[in-house]
This record gives C-alpha cells, sequence and structure tokens, in this order.
C-alpha cells in the first residue's frame, strides 16, 4: 500500500471565536475521525502544529529565514495525518470525512514518493 499525507489548512481566525465547549466537541470529533483511522489501521502518524505560521529558510550559499510562509490567504498549515491507502482515490475518500472539511478547511493530498526508504 502507499502511504499519502493529509495536510489539513486552516484559517486560525475562523477558531477565534468558539468557545470552550464547543471546541471541546469539535476536538472530539477529530479524535474520532483519528481512531477510525486507526481501527482501520490505515494511520500512519499524524500531529496538529501550533497556530502559526513558521519560520521559512531560502537561498543557496546564503540562507535568509523569515516568518512564513505568507500568501494572499490566511490559511496556515494545522497539522498533517500520514496514511495508508491503495491509490489516491481512496485517499481522498478517507480525507473527505475528515472535520476539517465540515469547518471550512483545506486538505492536500499528496503520495508519499516510494523511493525514499521508510522507517
Amino acid at each position: 500500500m502507499s502511504q499519502y499525507m493529509l495536510l489539513l489548512y486552516d484559517d486560525p481566525a475562523h477558531w477565534m471565536n468558539v468557545g470552550p465547549e464547543e471546541m471541546q466537541k469539535i476536538i472530539q470529533k477529530y479524535v474520532a475521525w483519528r481512531q477510525k483511522l486507526t481501527d482501520q489501521k490505515l494511520l500512519v502518524g499524524s500531529h496538529k502544529l501550533m497556530d502559526e505560521p513558521g519560520k521559512v529558510l531560502r537561498g543557496k550559499s546564503q540562507v535568509r529565514i523569515t516568518d512564513g510562509p505568507y500568501s494572499e490567504t490566511k490559511e496556515v498549515l494545522g497539522g498533517y495525518f500520514l496514511i495508508e491507502a491503495p491509490d489516491y482515490a481512496a485517499a481522498c475518500e478517507q480525507a473527505r470525512s475528515c472535520p476539517s472539511l465540515e469547518y471550512g478547511g483545506t486538505i492536500e493530498v499528496r503520495e508519499v514518493d516510494p523511493m525514499v526508504p521508510r522507517k
């Protein structure tokens, strides 16, 4: 089976007005979705990232470190799930049920290069 990275993008400002009780319910949806992937033996790993854009390094001989990445949108990469699936269609079908979409997020699905050795 191939591995696919599900990259979850979101606007952190969207969550600023969500109360603690509602946030708990939302978190539980993600926990349940992650458990479903685990139960189906599809989940390889996942992490939520901090709600900030991080740092970007650019350059060749002289490396520059800047805040970012910044684009026209307010979306930032908020986390990822690494799953196993037989093909893109199956990976996208799993991503379709992710709670991120329910709350206006975007999911990028990328296949992991099989030429890179797995640990």
